[in-house]
């Protein structure tokens, strides 16, 4: 039975502008066959078991030539189930979208097609570029840097049974060979955009300005648009080569020509965000990194998931079985984390019981995003301490002498709040609910950003992300961390931070992921790295 191949576009590189539809291929996947300039974050959409399939191109160097990925998706049509063919930007836009289709086609492998933003436009509009505007254009249009053949291809696939029909190619040639209508071009009196352009940018200038067009005309080149690596800057036509070289433009790029593109000084928005050009690592565990990391993403960073810990379930549940069934005997139950929340939770309902359990003890949730955890499966917390370090915790409390309290939490968790609460007179249980241990899953890709110096800050969220970062960097290793900056959520990790021998350069006074945020914007702000927002 044939499957279907889906040619979906994944955007010009900002995971969330991915479309709704393209998402939902992803995630119905059997196989994907991606490109170099797509987000690797889009590949996370797919299901565990889909086998995926590189055939990235970067200038003349190709994973895969085109007639090899044409064969490749029609060996895996034919296979059957759900083929995603994922091009950057928009598939039929400069994509090679229509060979492949042309190939489905002619192989009777049925296909969809599902749009993409395409860089075209996007690029421009993350640089503050309108590539339409009544005041200076009413019309774009889009041109490559890569020029089309006069040869076939050679058809190197051996698919039976399938007519090939030999088609003209594209081919990367020299600048000086770019047969355009450039008359038509320069008269047109709309916005320019080149793709794939960089190398050709003095001669696209030159044959312009021969063709007519004024070398006063604005022009701006953006690279690596939507991305944390985004650059872009301004000039005339007559300069915008010489200014892209001594800037190091690289592939890939967008150049817009015409009024438009005087906009960009005045609309840029995207590069001038407060944590712009910023690299930060988020230590916290792959399932609880995502929130940190989407506020330092909103912001303009460029974010490394680094998680340095990672949870795994108990061998035994013995013990914490026989607490959950005496829970009712209890005056005080401590949640000190959302795993902590989880794991309980789960555990009770494998019991077969659900939060009546809980009696007339009183619950405390240590921050908000613990509370919210409990009031997701129907427990409002009766106390949250406004600060979470063991003093509040136990002031919150008030008189805690002979009162019997049930302490759930991960197995070799710090023992600062136990021992308070035992020298205040507490009976205090303390019951392990899961184990975190060291993740170094992503050790090779951080040390790499590390040797390249290229990392502007770490920021730690808990003792056990701290210990787990520490077991990664022992020795000679702790060197790579030498002089970058570390953040902290709260006194109680900056303590096992100084433990570790690291000073954190600062520390949240909200000790919560909003408050280690702001605290981060405060600390580039103070050293002039950061832009000032309202």
């Amino acid at each position: 039975m044939k499957g279907k191949v889906y040619l979906v576009g994944g955007g010009p590189g900002d995971a969330g502008l991915l479309t709704i539809k393209g998402a939902e291929c992803l995630r119905a996947a059997d196989c994907v066959v991606y490109d170099a300039l797509v987000n690797p974050d889009l590949l996370a959409h797919t299901p565990a078991k889909a086998k995926r399939f590189y055939v990235g191109k970067r200038g003349a160097v190709h994973a895969l030539e085109q007639e090899e990925i044409n064969s490749l998706l029609v060996r895996l049509g034919r296979r059957g189930g759900s083929v995603v063919r994922l091009k950057g930007g928009d598939p039929f836009i400069f994509g090679r979208g229509g060979e492949e289709a042309r190939e489905l086609a002619a192989c009777k492998i049925p296909f969809e097609v599902v749009p993409g933003v395409s860089s075209a436009v996007a690029a421009p509009a993350y640089a503050g570029i309108p590539v339409t505007d009544r005041a200076f254009a009413p019309m774009v249009t889009f041109v490559t840097g890569h020029m089309k053949t006069d040869k076939p291809m050679a058809v190197r696939s051996t698919i039976q049974g399938c007519v090939q029909v030999p088609h003209k190619g594209y081919a990367h040639q020299a600048a000086g060979e770019l047969n355009l209508p450039w008359a038509s071009l320069a008269s047109g009196g709309g916005t320019l955009v080149f793709l794939m352009g960089v190398s050709s940018l003095a001669v696209i200038s030159s044959k312009l300005m021969a063709a007519g067009l004024s070398g006063a005309t604005p022009a701006a080149i953006v690279s690596n648009g939507t991305t944390p690596r985004q650059t872009s800057l301004s000039g005339r036509l007559s300069n915008i080569a010489e200014l892209a070289r001594k800037a190091g433009i690289k592939a890939p790029a967008v150049t817009v020509v015409g009024g438009v593109a005087g906009l960009r000084e005045k609309l840029a928005w995207f590069e001038k965000r407060p944590l712009f050009g910023k690299k930060i690592v988020v230590t916290r565990s792959r399932e609880q990194a995502g929130a940190l990391a989407r506020e330092l993403s909103g912001l303009g960073a460029e974010v490394i998931i680094f998680p340095s810990i990672k949870t795994k379930p108990l061998r035994s549940f013995s013990a914490l079985d026989r607490e959950i069934r005496g829970l009712g005997g209890y005056n005080w139950v401590i949640f000190t984390s959302s795993n902590g929340v989880e794991a309980f939770f789960a555990r009770l309902r494998k019991l077969g019981l659900d939060a009546r359990r809980f009696g007339s003890a009183k619950v405390v949730a240590i921050g908000p995003a613990t509370a919210e955890a409990l009031r997701a499966r129907g427990v409002e917390a009766d106390l949250v301490p406004e600060k979470y370090i063991s003093e509040s915790i136990l002031k919150a409390l008030g008189k805690v002498e002979g009162r019997k309290i049930l302490l759930p939490r991960a197995a070799m968790a710090r023992d600062m709040l136990n021992a308070g609460l035992k020298k205040a007179g507490a009976l205090v249980t303390e019951i392990p609910t899961y184990n975190t241990l060291p993740d170094r899953g992503n050790l090779q890709e951080l040390r790499r950003h590390l040797e390249e110096g290229t990392v502007s800050l770490i920021t730690f969220t808990s003792s056990s992300t701290v210990a787990g970062f520490l077991e990664s960097f022992k020795g000679a290793d702790k060197k790579l961390l030498k002089g970058v900056a570390m953040g902290s959520i709260g006194p109680i990790t900056s303590g096992t931070m100084k433990a570790g021998g690291f000073k954190p350069d600062f520390e949240a006074k909200d000790y919560t992921i909003p408050g280690l945020v702001e605290a981060s914007l405060k600390y580039f702000r103070r050293r002039g790295r950061c832009f000032l927002t309202s």
